[in-house]
């Protein structure tokens, strides 16, 4: 009698998909990367010299697109993992931060309650914590630096380098700073006290010791 080596899932990726984590990946990200173009379609791309509004958008959905043809490929190619159960935490998160982020940038409403626009210095954070939440291994003070130190660089690259019309600041906001500067000036110095913001964050979380547990006795096993 003879037996074998192969589990049942790994002999059921023998067959025309050997990855089955890689080919729905790719699904997704094509897919992802094809709404993405259809909602752009109606923007202008513009050029190099003065970049249109779609010309990001589309190129990371090309981008996005480009490697979800290339998991699709692997998935044909290579043996993979199976799929496995998942749980809702992470969808549900990561459309969460989503809508915040589309509710908040923007003055919002829908029906009585209205938002006022808080422009990306408050969405991106908020997008970014909410979003990140979205695996259990987060921790909030990791998420806080995070979006101190992305969002200034977007506000920076979108609204000072780009000249893009995305909106910064809520309209309370400007005037905390001087009538004679400029909306650039503002936008560079609330990105400067954000990253200043997320250096004291990162140094002052960094004098804590965290306490190590040693489970191993004095034989060496677990």
């Amino acid at each position: 009698m003879s037996t074998s080596d192969e589990s049942p899932g790994a002999a059921g990726r023998h067959g025309l998909v050997r990855a089955p984590q890689n080919f729905a990946g790719g699904l997704l990200l094509i897919a992802l990367a094809a709404l993405a173009l259809w909602l752009t379609r109606d923007l202008d791309q513009g050029s190099l010299r003065a970049m249109g509004p779609a010309m990001l958008p589309d190129w990371l959905a090309y981008g996005v697109g480009l490697c979800g043809l290339v998991l699709l490929a692997s998935a044909f190619l290579k043996d993979g993992d199976a799929l496995e159960r998942w749980s809702l935490r992470g969808p549900v998160l990561v459309i969460g931060a989503i809508l915040a982020f589309a509710i908040t940038i923007r003055p919002f409403a829908f029906g009585g309650p209205s938002v006022p626009g808080l422009g990306l210095v408050v969405a991106g954070p908020l997008a970014i914590i909410i979003g990140g939440f979205a695996t259990p291994e987060a921790r909030l003070r990791d998420l806080v630096i995070l979006a101190l130190s992305l969002t200034p660089f977007c506000m920076v690259l979108f609204g000072d380098l780009l000249n893009l019309p995305i909106p910064v600041f809520p309209q309370a906001l400007a005037g905390l700073f001087p009538a004679d500067w400029s909306q650039k000036a503002v936008l560079r110095a609330t990105a400067a006290v954000m990253v200043l913001v997320a250096i004291a964050v990162f140094f002052a979380g960094r004098g804590r010791t965290t306490r190590t547990v040693d489970v191993a006795d004095h034989t060496g096993r677990i």
